[in-house]
């Protein structure tokens, strides 16, 4: 499970990253990442920590599929947010394949997209 300080809450956080971030699409998912975003809400000097967030709509299927998915993108993250670097929000959106999926497919999309954003893949 990702860690609750890891974690996107606030719509302005999920709305910066998604409109002042850079875009990575993939078959089953879309990733936003705002890099090096300060957090305003962060008291005292030390260093923000990379955080993430998900979107899973209705168009992904019911509310067990839904769930299931974002506890599988959650899983997922939390091995991968220690590559971002510090401060990032990252929003996960979850496409309407992403019910249909198993784990290792999320995993592979979810990869490419963040080798791409980071630099380190082409399109």
């Amino acid at each position: 499970m990702l860690p609750s300080e890891h974690r996107l809450r606030r719509r302005e956080d999920f709305a910066t990253a998604v409109r002042r971030g850079r875009r990575a699409g993939r078959p089953l998912l879309v990733v936003h990442l705002r890099s090096g975003a300060t957090d305003p809400h962060a008291p005292g000097e030390s260093v923000p920590l990379s955080r993430a967030g998900f979107v899973v709509s209705k168009a992904v299927g019911n509310a067990v599929v839904r769930n299931t998915v974002k506890r599988r993108l959650r899983h997922l993250m939390r091995e991968r947010i220690d590559l971002l670097p510090p401060g990032s929000l990252v929003v996960v959106r979850a496409l309407p394949g992403a019910g249909d999926a198993d784990h290792p497919d999320l995993a592979r999309d979810l990869d490419a997209a963040l080798q791409r954003l980071l630099g380190g893949g082409t399109r």
